[in-house]
């Protein structure tokens, strides 16, 4: 076989810098005492080992590519002075480390490991608590974020954090995390082709994820649960929802998840249980919504506007107080073949297809999008009457907003 000139230099850096690499060993009974001290004497490709210990430390620049890794969960306690760890180099892991006391500061959004600028890093087995930002990912590329546990204290919004931030990045993994108890879990801004998968997001007091400006992105089998809003999707495009279960977002203004001037998106296989709102849209154009599962929301669906061209296809609705909402009376979405608890047609021909179409928008539900107040007459005989009327006869919601096939099983 026959090496060409620039692969053969290649391979001989590589196996140079292996053979020189070594393992510096910081602990209060070695030589090298501090992870500073460990950081300034390394040089490029050397393992930095923290034996177990509480260390007063913060300002860490890792500025060459190192390996920084906890033996039993060392501590780095930043004592509220500032930020804990700064890469500012490519091909730099951080591994097994439990920080705390991360600084506060409005005007530099200190964070417990901020990386600027870097490409192939790797940040796992961390632990992070009482935070103000938590990994912050600055135009930085080709990472992974895995298997770290951020647990904030935020009361407010306008002084806390986010748990993972991603800005001006590409191609990063955010993959089993548990992010709770900070402003956004998750928060994206200008950052493509990222992929979120297996992430506990919870208790955060805005979004479990939120994206903004973000495309081509994926987020699978995630779990947003009682935040101040599951998941808001906004300003985006070409962005893959699939076997998440957005459950428990309760509150007044609160939802499963937000869609907001985003297009060309697939929604698919999610369970949507619980919620004030299983989804709420706005200005959200050729989505296809399939095969999830929405249950005992307020409202299942709400449509606020200008979202043309979308397809609700084989989803299961079950015991929603309202399983569709509408604020006008032009419709140009389809609806077919979905499974509605609420349906009561009957189907002779035993094909699986009622013969009846189901019109899953409730006048009442206009009602209370015009006052919000009269929701208390919900399941009211009166309520009953008119929706019939409108059933029968629609006035106030779009004449073609029916499932035309409404299937008479629930989908699996």
């Amino acid at each position: 076989m026959h090496l060409k000139p620039k692969f053969l230099l290649i391979a001989i850096c590589f196996v140079s810098t292996s053979l020189w690499a070594k393992t510096i060993t910081v602990c209060s009974e070695c030589a090298v005492k501090s992870i500073a001290t460990a950081i300034k004497t390394a040089v490029a490709y050397d393992t930095i080992a923290v034996k177990k210990g509480t260390y007063y430390e913060y300002n860490l620049l890792i500025d060459k590519p190192l390996v920084l890794i906890g033996e039993n969960f060392p501590v780095i306690d930043g004592q509220d002075k500032g930020e804990i760890i700064r890469i500012t180099s490519d091909n730099v892991t951080v591994d097994g480390l439990f920080i705390i006391n991360v600084g506060t500061s409005y005007t530099s959004d200190y964070a417990a490991i901020r990386v600027v600028r870097s490409d192939s890093f790797l940040i796992q087995n961390v632990v992070l608590e009482k935070l103000f930002f938590g990994i912050y990912l600055e135009k930085s590329n080709n990472g992974r974020v895995y298997h770290n546990k951020i647990i904030g204290d935020a009361k407010d919004e306008y002084n806390s954090g986010n748990g993972i931030q991603l800005w001006y990045s590409k191609n990063v993994v955010v993959e089993k995390n548990i992010v709770q108890g900070a402003r956004d879990g998750i928060y994206l801004e200008f950052s493509d082709n990222i992929t979120i998968n297996d992430n506990i997001s919870t208790k955060n007091l805005r979004y479990g994820l939120h994206f903004m400006f973000s495309d081509d992105d994926v987020y699978t089998n995630n779990i947003f649960e009682s935040n101040g809003a599951g998941v808001a999707v906004m300003f985006s495009k070409n962005i893959k929802m699939t076997g998440n279960t957005f459950k428990k977002n309760w509150g007044t203004a609160a939802f499963g998840l937000l869609l907001k001037e985003i297009n060309d998106a697939e929604i698919s296989g999610n369970i949507f249980e619980e919620n004030t709102i299983g989804i709420n849209i706005e200005g959200s154009n050729r989505i296809t919504y399939s095969n999830n599962n929405f249950i005992n929301n307020g409202w299942a669906i709400k449509v606020l506007g200008a979202c043309y061209d979308n397809s609700f296809l084989k989803n299961n609705f079950l015991y929603n107080s309202f399983d569709v909402s509408y604020n006008s009376n032009i419709n140009d979405n389809v609806f077919e073949q979905n499974y509605w608890s609420n349906y009561t047609g009957y189907d002779l021909d035993k094909n699986g297809i009622g013969d009846i179409p189901y019109r899953p928008v409730k006048l009442f539900s206009y009602i209370v999008n015009k006052t919000p107040e009269s929701i208390v007459l919900l399941r009211s005989l009166f309520m009953d009457i008119i929706d019939f009327s409108e059933k029968v006869s629609p006035v106030f919601t779009p004449d073609n907003l029916v499932d035309a096939k409404p299937s008479m099983k629930r989908i699996e």
